[in-house]
């Protein structure tokens, strides 16, 4: 499932019912929504009737794909040809040349509730002979000749509280999940958007414990309720979140609040990840971008292709010239925006250095990969308690800690003070950006 609503490039059509073994059929979203519109209404209906019946289709194909509502499924398509199911598309269907300019006019709007953010299943029939809740084809004719207009003919079936959103942004329709398993000690903006979907399905699952805070960080209370979702749902409960079980959640997120449905509960913006940045671009500033330029820093070291970037939190042109030479590197549009692929791609490149050599190059553990906080445990928090003694005997204000491996209130304070001292945000966490300071601040003194 996406994050925001948009409008795909391309969708990819299964020539009958869900289950049968037709062919898939992949063809530009316009050109889809043209073919449907040809095949289910007639070209001499009035211009608002069209318009609304148009409106409707786009939102239903758009509704599928938000919320990968096959593909969450295992089946390797975003919609049928089904009308059982969904929309008739039949291959090789001409298209009317009026109904081919309203696409090509309103292809990138579609219509959602008022407060929500996805596109309404705006589910419809053709009102001939048939009942249904939502929008009846025939009907809008005679609403049509009445004086209304596509909107109002829209409000009349779904109801007053519905907006037709104009503009949505078209890119490249991309699988929701992150393309790596996400894990214990795992930040950004998947962990959170899971995080959310727990905690929802959690109210109809109440054996599903809830996670306090979805921040972004993939902590004790994350696993535990991964796990205990992979065990209701037959899963394999190792509280590592693959493709299976971000599928799995997908679906049943979906499905427990009815996205599928006319009457859905809707998402509401406040259930949409804010927390991290998800595309870094030039010019942009702070955290997000340091830890972006340790990992390009990192893999430098092991790639002479890459350029080496200084860590100081600004998106500038030598942090370009390496996204640029590593996108190029790796098949990626080397645009120099760090978009999710590019993301990854990074992250998955340091993670296998890591894997591979641990050790930098100043002799020094690299930052692991995962986040340590208030309750860690292991060589990892030992390794930071040892580096913020050392920094203590230096730095007055930052308190000496236990070197035992366990992350309690004194780590705690000493990270905060470490944080306060050097200009990093005094949450308490160490990431990618405390344990690099951390590093090069002991490294300092040794």
């Amino acid at each position: 499932m996406a994050i925001e609503p948009f409008i795909p490039e391309n969708i990819t059509v299964h020539l009958g019912p869900p289950t049968s073994d037709a062919p898939n059929v992949t063809v530009s979203f316009p050109d889809y929504i043209k073919n449907v519109a040809s095949g289910e209404i007639y070209p001499t209906w009035p211009e608002s009737a069209l318009r609304a019946n148009i409106y409707a289709q786009i939102s239903f194909a758009l509704n599928r794909i938000y919320t990968e509502w096959y593909r969450s499924q295992g089946y390797d398509f975003d919609i049928t040809s089904s009308t059982a199911y969904d929309q008739s598309y039949g291959d090789g269907r001409a298209v009317f040349d009026n109904i081919s300019l309203i696409v090509d006019d309103i292809f990138n709007s579609y219509v959602r509730r008022q407060g929500s953010t996805e596109p309404l299943f705006t589910a419809y029939c053709s009102g001939r002979g048939v009942d249904c809740e939502g929008l009846k084809q025939w009907d809008t004719v005679t609403l049509a000749e009445q004086g209304l207009n596509p909107y109002q003919i829209l409000q009349y079936y779904y109801g007053d509280d519905i907006d037709i959103v104009s503009g949505a942004p078209v890119r490249i329709n991309t699988p929701s999940y992150p393309g790596i398993p996400l894990r214990e000690g795992d930040v950004g903006n998947d962990v959170q958007l899971m995080q959310v979907r727990l905690n929802r399905i959690a109210r109809n699952y109440p054996g599903i414990p809830t996670i306090a805070t979805p921040d972004g960080i993939f902590g004790t209370r994350t696993t535990a309720a991964v796990k205990r979702f992979q065990q209701v749902f037959g899963l394999t409960d190792d509280g590592i979140v693959g493709n299976a079980t971000w599928y799995r959640i997908a679906y049943i997120y979906s499905s427990v609040k009815r996205l599928a449905e006319l009457d859905s509960e809707g998402i509401a913006l406040g259930e949409i990840p804010q927390s991290f940045v998800r595309v870094l671009r030039p010019g942009d500033s702070g955290d997000n971008i340091r830890v972006l330029q340790y990992y390009l820093r990192v893999i430098a070291q092991y790639n002479n292709n890459i350029p080496t970037v200084t860590v100081n939190g600004q998106y500038d042109g030598q942090t370009e010239q390496a996204v640029r030479a590593f996108q190029q590197q790796n098949g990626l549009n080397p645009d120099g925006i760090v978009g999710r692929q590019t993301w990854n791609a990074i992250y998955n490149s340091y993670r296998g250095i890591i894997a591979a050599s641990p050790v930098g190059a100043n002799g020094l553990p690299l930052y692991p990969g995962g986040v340590l906080r208030f309750g860690a445990t292991g060589e990892n928090v030992r390794i930071i308690q040892e580096w913020l003694s050392v920094l203590s005997q230096t730095y007055t204000d930052i308190p000496s800690v236990e070197v035992d491996g366990n992350f309690g209130e004194a780590t705690d304070r000493a990270v905060r003070a470490f944080q306060q001292r050097f200009g990093i945000t005094p949450n308490g966490v160490v990431g990618a950006v405390t344990w690099d300071a951390l590093a090069s601040a002991y490294d300092d003194l040794r």
